[in-house]
């Protein structure tokens, strides 16, 4: 007698087929490259905000420190020594603009003391005179008229053209600065 022993077939494990897995991936590829624009897009606009921000509290910074230390506080452009640069001279990197940092200064006595700097962020430019803003005691004005400052993204793509990419920072006489969106020249 012979016996007969019928093979069953394995129970399949609870895996992913090598097809399953491929098909997953590539799905994976194309909403990356998709997504790598907006990703970009979004961190430059962060950028642009983020420096813009910064340069309306370093503002404030100088207004406040004018009028509790009743002495000239002055905004300029910084090199890489932390060194107020003359105006209308470039950057160090040779960009003409305020994106090399700056640095609030107050003077007394005819000395110079720095009070804060800000570095560089050569991924923004921020255009606008080349000359120091200066605010003077008692009430914290600026020296000079109206001043305004650009912030955008220095090297623009497609994703990031547009007034929306752009932040103003506007320097009111009484030394006030405030920051909107879009380019200075639009209508805010």
């Amino acid at each position: 007698m012979q016996m007969k022993t019928d093979v069953l077939p394995a129970p399949r494990s609870g895996g992913f087929t090598l097809v399953e897995t491929l098909i997953v991936i590539a799905m994976l590829a194309v909403i990356a490259v998709l997504a790598t624009p907006s990703f970009f897009a979004w961190h430059v606009r962060d950028q642009v905000d983020a420096r813009a921000r910064a340069l309306v509290s370093t503002l404030a910074f100088a207004r406040g420190e004018a009028l509790r230390r009743s002495a000239r506080v002055t905004v300029c452009r910084v090199d890489a020594a932390r060194h107020c640069l003359a105006a209308g001279k470039p950057c160090p990197a040779g960009t003409a603009d305020w994106s090399c940092g700056w640095a609030v200064m107050s003077e007394r006595a005819g000395a110079q003391s720095l009070l804060r700097v800000q570095p560089d962020l050569a991924a923004v430019s921020v255009t606008g005179t080349l000359t120091d803003v200066a605010f003077t005691p008692p009430a914290g004005q600026v020296i000079g008229s109206f001043r305004s400052f650009e912030l955008a993204p220095r090297s623009p793509s497609a994703a990031t053209r547009g007034d929306r990419w752009r932040r103003c920072v506007r320097i009111a006489a009484g030394g006030r600065a405030r920051m909107v969106e879009g380019a200075c020249g639009a209508s805010s």
